[in-house]
């Protein structure tokens, strides 16, 4: 069994914006507790968080990282997440395995726009939360101004607990008389929005204009994971500033497993809710909330344990596939290092070694008592790009590389697409796919080519057309004859193709109108003026010829194929573009340069919001227009904004615009010829 039980467990997760220090935090926490003999350094490539070889030569981190260590008996999981929004899905699996939110800010550079994504996120999730307010000792810090700009953002509920006190910090629930005469009036507001938290408290300081600091004490750890108290924090990790108190924060009043809000499941085969209590003793249920393929140490999967016990004895149940697999390993996760581990309880975060069919957000119970955890929902990839191997031997192992590394971001997704053949590996940013290819190339020695890959668009009518055509073909022997007349009409979109018999007389006998019907659809899927499918269209075979001796079903085959084809080209034939539903979040600042871009791109501004600060911006635009739109919006906003989109349906696409393709389209047939 663990040496600590779920009451002595304090997990946490650090987020909030790049260049805001959580982790070095992270570090200076491991160092401060003993749980490294020397500090980890981002500058010199000793961190414990920042590992990987990508994240040492950019000196930020890529991957989320988890290191323990151990205070006032507590055991602290420290989960630090990058602050890149290239990377937020690490960010959103950190935070559904804790109970604690650490919102980091730089006390020079204020609240970013991924500081209050992460503030919305942790919101959304329930969690708990705290802001540490860091590198307070840089050149421009303004501590009395970035928590103003905290309280107006993010609300009154945003308490300052910590303030700068002499090149140190003091914490006012414990220490209230040492606070600066700078931050008196500051604290003394503080003090009251605590004794909010319990109406017992705040009659007795109403009454006597004092307060029980141990009274406070009790009751702060409950209101802190009630969400009502977000204690404010200061700190300047990098020497060593608040650190210490930040811990003994942490491990006094922060919540425990057994203190958050129980997790909700189901019991898969009764198809009823289950909750999920924090007792060592209750059923087994956790959920996976990375994984990560390495070909060393095949895969890690990291597990957050919500109920039970999971030993080192147990076979591991994936309740997802039903497949129950022993593990190579248990393992408590520090760093790139894996220490061994005998059990786990509930609360507890843990690896296992070695088990290929693990996921993140797959769930981990017994098989004779299967529970079902829903996946957490994560980031949409925005950004793609079609890929093949630089080597075409390397088509199997890119491939398997690919599935791997989709296996280990859930961010990542890859498809083929059936429209134009081409690989497309999608993430959510142009930085997020060329982080992903570094690590292909380093962990797995394949190099790819890519390049914007092709919008998928359709071939339509508009309007009604005839078509005919005859083949005959005498070579001696027996010939080839067959003679369809034809007629085209568009269907309603979305509808798809419908083939009419409307043969009267016998002028083609029966048999033959599957062949024709072949014909047809063999060249819709081909295309007929840019390559592209043909969809949405009534066919309808009215009359024809045929051979008693000569007619066979490859003739009336290509007869289809050749009378469709003039059909369509008289049918007012047009190019069908994806349109899709845009949802763009920026700064205010950059709202005139943002709508000017869209009506530039064909956008079609259907809406517009704020939220705090930020604008959003809704709008339908074609697909083809904002492929690259993911670094176009960071270079425009300063990687301040961000998008998602949905599809909504196809349109016409203008005819200029249409004739271009369907001049290269009939350019690169001639090249080919």
């Amino acid at each position: 069994m663990a040496k600590y039980e779920t009451k002595d467990i304090r997990n946490i997760a650090f987020v909030g914006h790049s260049d805001s220090g959580k982790t070095t935090l992270a570090d200076t926490i491991l160092f401060k507790t003993k749980a490294v003999a020397r500090l980890g350094s981002l500058e010199d490539g000793t961190s414990v968080f920042d590992y990987e070889p990508e994240e040492k030569d950019r000196k930020n981190s890529i991957d989320l990282a988890v290191a323990a260590c151990s205070v006032k008996g507590r055991e602290i999981n420290l989960l630090d997440a990058p602050g890149y929004s290239d990377f937020a899905g690490e960010a959103v699996c950190a935070l559904n395995a804790v109970e604690t939110a650490v919102i980091c800010i730089n006390a020079a550079a204020g609240i970013r726009v991924n500081t209050r994504k992460m503030w919305d996120r942790a919101c959304k999730i329930g969690v708990a939360r705290a802001i540490a307010i860091n590198k307070i000792d840089i050149e421009n810090a303004d501590f009395k101004k970035v928590l103003k700009e905290v309280q107006e953002t993010f609300g009154r509920e945003c308490v300052p607990v910590f303030f700068p006190a002499g090149g140190g910090v003091v914490n006012i629930v414990e220490k209230f008389e040492a606070t600066p005469d700078e931050y008196k009036a500051e604290a003394k507001a503080a003090v009251e929005t605590l004794l909010e938290c319990d109406d017992a408290l705040m009659e007795e300081y109403l009454n006597t204009e004092k307060f029980s600091a141990a009274a406070l004490q009790k009751a702060l750890p409950k209101a802190i994971a009630a969400g009502k108290i977000v204690p404010v924090l200061c700190t300047a990790a990098k020497k060593d500033i608040g650190v210490a108190e930040f811990v003994d924060f942490v491990a006094s009043y922060f919540p425990s497993p057994a203190d958050a809000t129980p997790k909700m499941a189901e019991d898969p085969e009764k198809k009823t809710e289950i909750t999920l209590t924090a007792k060592p003793d209750g059923p087994l249920c956790g959920q996976v909330f990375k994984s990560v393929a390495d070909p060393f140490v095949q895969k890690l999967s990291f597990i957050r344990v919500y109920s039970g016990t999971l030993s080192n004895d147990h076979q591991v149940f994936n309740q997802r596939n039903g497949k129950s697999v022993r593990a190579g390993a248990f393992y408590k996760p520090f760093g790139k290092d894996q220490r061994p581990l005998a059990a786990a309880v509930a609360g507890d975060i843990i690896c296992v070694t070695k088990v290929d069919d693990l996921n993140a957000g797959d769930t981990v119970c017994s098989q004779n008592a299967p529970i079902h955890m829903k996946p957490f929902p994560l980031p949409q990839p925005m950004a793609s790009l079609a890929a093949e191997p630089k080597a075409k031997q390397d088509l199997a192992r890119m491939s398997e590389s690919i599935q791997k590394m989709a296996a280990s971001d859930p961010t990542f997704k890859y498809t083929r697409d059936h429209a134009t053949g081409e690989l497309v590996m999608s993430g959510l940013s142009a930085l997020h796919l060329d982080i992903i290819m570094l690590l292909m190339k380093r962990k797995f020695g394949v190099e790819l080519v890519t390049k914007q890959p092709k919008v998928p668009l359709k071939e339509a009518i508009v309007g009604a057309a005839e078509g005919h055509y005859k083949h005959k073909k005498q070579s001696g022997g027996r010939g080839q004859y067959g003679e369809v007349y034809l007629r085209v009409k568009p269907t309603a979109r979305g509808e798809g193709f419908k083939f009419v018999d409307g043969i009267k007389g016998g002028s083609i006998p029966a048999q033959f109108l599957a062949p024709i019907e072949k014909g047809v659809r063999e060249t819709m899927d081909k295309g007929v003026m840019a390559g592209y499918p043909v969809v949405d269209v009534e066919v309808e075979v009215f009359y024809g010829s045929y051979h008693e001796v000569d007619s066979g079903p490859e003739s009336f085959k290509l007869a289809g194929s050749k009378a469709f084809k003039e059909a369509f080209k008289l049918a007012k034939p047009v190019l069908l573009e994806p349109i899709v539903n845009l949802e763009i979040t920026v700064p205010a600042a950059n709202m005139g340069s943002i709508t000017g871009d869209l009506n530039s791109r064909r956008g079609r501004i259907q809406g517009m919001d704020s939220v705090g600060s930020l604008q959003v911006i809704k709008a339908e635009i074609p697909l083809k227009e904002i492929m690259t739109y993911s670094t176009d919006l960071h270079s425009a906003t300063g990687g301040e904004g961000s998008f998602t989109y949905e599809f909504a349906r196809y349109d016409p696409m203008p005819p200029q615009l249409a004739q271009k393709i369907i001049d290269a389209a009939k350019l690169h047939e001639t090249e080919e010829e």
